[in-house]
């Protein structure tokens, strides 16, 4: 019998894997699943759980290398997390990130059931075929394009190797596809969950929709257009070159697909978006949804660690601090946001309070938590389970701004810098004058920043946003914190990547690293 096997042990894409011990694994229990409907929708269940497993990526992969973030120790000198990433010191040796940040994982499972649907499955019709698919193409895409993002192109593979017998490690080995043939299966599975989901616009904000391909479709267009990605080296013709208007275009009409849908808007006011009791509110496109009965994140590692805080802090008023969060003992304090970005906020603006508390040490030492998602408290315990945002309406409008002032269209482009603002001040917000690209560009950015902290937005943001030169504005001495301090330094335009960690081309040969790191393979 052929049996589906886990191929990515083999190919050095998991952790943990012993090539001597590799057997073929009977996958779905030799044959007796996929046998009736209820299992198809159990296992695209499953599907969402592989999301929630995956909620911390966006942080790690799209911010912490944004130069928000301080390293060393917080506050209460809690050591803090990530150190090589966020002070962008990674290297081949020390990469930050391994083994392609267990993607490949989630996506064996994905294309199992993209197979299983799509080629078997005869009890299902035409239509409920095509149902359950549509989701799985657009979760497919949505993990290929935070490994393109990431690393560029990538290893592709869209199909689970049936083998039998003995395995030949060399016969499972899978190189790195090109930037542009990487970009192109996003692009692909992006139409497929298009076709697939035909006239459905049902809406499950906890679930994948279409909408939320609408969404990636629109990321996917918008960082096509703008970003230029080598494959090997940079004079590598398989590279992807900035595709500038036609894909800017393409991105723009997903983006009004979900304006006219009439299904999302701003919440009136910021701070309701995380309120443990608004989950799924308006403005939330897709969210990892958390509760304590089931599985709670990550949220205690950006509040204060209680039993050093607590009653050792002071306000701006010199008032001493007891445990005005109400931690109820906990807290971890992994990450801390610097004082020039918090302080780089005006107070008027309501993002500022609603993602901060602010304190000071005796000394006069500043410090904060990021509190958008501390979940709820229950009788004496604190449950971190607030949802995970991954698309909310917020950036359909920054993203508008974007596109418009690619295209030349600034007084538009300044109409959205101006909703944002309108939520965030009020009545009196200060009005964003229509300008020169240049100044446009930054103006979303820093928007952009104080919007979606915490997100996973910033570094891909200033990878992809770029100057009047073109240049991306990781290199922008005005979009750093402090001011005058680029995140990347001249020469440094090969960390727009990621390295891939030696133990990858360890487990498979075939694997190059990453264009412009030293490699010592």
């Amino acid at each position: 019998m052929k049996r589906a096997f886990y191929i990515l042990c083999a190919l050095g894409l998991l952790t943990g894997c012993n090539a001597l011990d590799l057997s073929p694994i009977d996958y779905s229990a030799a044959g007796n699943y996929w046998k009736n409907e209820g299992q198809v929708q159990t296992f695209l269940n499953g599907l969402m759980v592989e999301l929630r497993y995956d909620y911390a990526s966006p942080f790690l992969l799209g911010e912490q290398r944004g130069g928000t973030l301080q390293t060393g120790f917080s506050i209460e000198g809690v050591s803090l997390n990530n150190a090589e990433v966020v002070s962008n010191t990674i290297s081949e040796d020390s990469p930050g990130v391994s083994n392609w940040n267990g993607y490949y994982g989630y996506l064996v499972e994905v294309n199992h059931y993209i197979e299983q649907v799509r080629d078997h499955c005869e009890f299902l019709t035409a239509a409920k075929r095509a149902q359950y698919l549509a989701p799985a193409y657009g979760l497919r895409a949505y993990f290929y394009f935070m490994l393109y993002r990431t690393w560029g192109g990538v290893p592709l593979e869209t199909s689970v190797k049936l083998m039998e017998g003995k395995i030949v490690l060399e016969d499972l080995y899978m190189e790195r596809a090109s930037a542009e043939a990487t970009l192109t299966q996003i692009k692909d599975d992006i139409r497929l969950s298009e076709d697939s989901y035909g006239d459905d616009r049902s809406l499950d904000r906890h679930n994948w929709s279409w909408y939320a391909t609408q969404m990636l479709k629109a990321q996917v267009y918008l960082w096509s257009a703008k970003v230029s990605t080598h494959s090997s080296d940079a004079a590598d013709t398989d590279s992807h070159t900035a595709a500038g208007e036609p894909d800017l275009i393409i991105a723009k009409g997903a983006l009004e697909n979900l304006v006219k849908s009439d299904r999302f808007s701003l919440e009136d006011n910021f701070a309701d978006i995380y309120k443990y009791n608004n989950k799924g509110g308006k403005e939330i496109i897709l969210s990892i949804y958390f509760v304590n009965t089931e599985a709670t994140n990550s949220g205690q590692n950006f509040v204060f660690q209680a039993s050093i805080w607590n009653n050792s802090f002071y306000d701006e008023n010199g008032t001493l601090l007891g445990d005005p969060l109400n931690l109820c003992g906990g807290g971890m304090h992994r990450h801390e946001w610097k004082e020039t970005f918090i302080k780089s906020i005006d107070k008027a603006d309501a993002r500022r309070s609603a993602t901060f508390f602010e304190c000071y040490s005796a000394t006069g030492q500043f410090g904060s938590a990021m509190i958008k998602n501390m979940g709820h408290v229950d009788g004496s315990t604190r449950y971190y389970d607030s949802d995970i945002i991954i698309y909310r309406y917020a950036d359909v409008v920054l993203m508008l701004a974007e596109i418009e002032n690619a295209l030349g269209n600034r007084d538009l482009a300044a109409g959205y810098i101006n909703d944002i603002r309108r939520r965030a001040y009020g009545n009196g917000y200060p009005q964003f004058a229509e300008s020169d690209y240049a100044t446009t560009e930054l103006a979303i950015l820093k928007e952009r920043d104080r919007e979606f902290v915490g997100e996973g937005t910033r570094w891909f943001d200033l990878v992809r946003m770029k100057d009047a030169a073109g240049k991306p504005l990781a290199f922008s001495a005005e979009a750093s914190y402090p001011a005058g301090t680029p995140v990347l330094a001249e020469g440094e335009e090969y960390k727009l990547l990621w390295p891939v960690n030696t133990a990858v081309h360890t487990g498979d040969a075939s694997i190059t690293q990453t264009w412009g790191y030293d490699s010592k393979w």
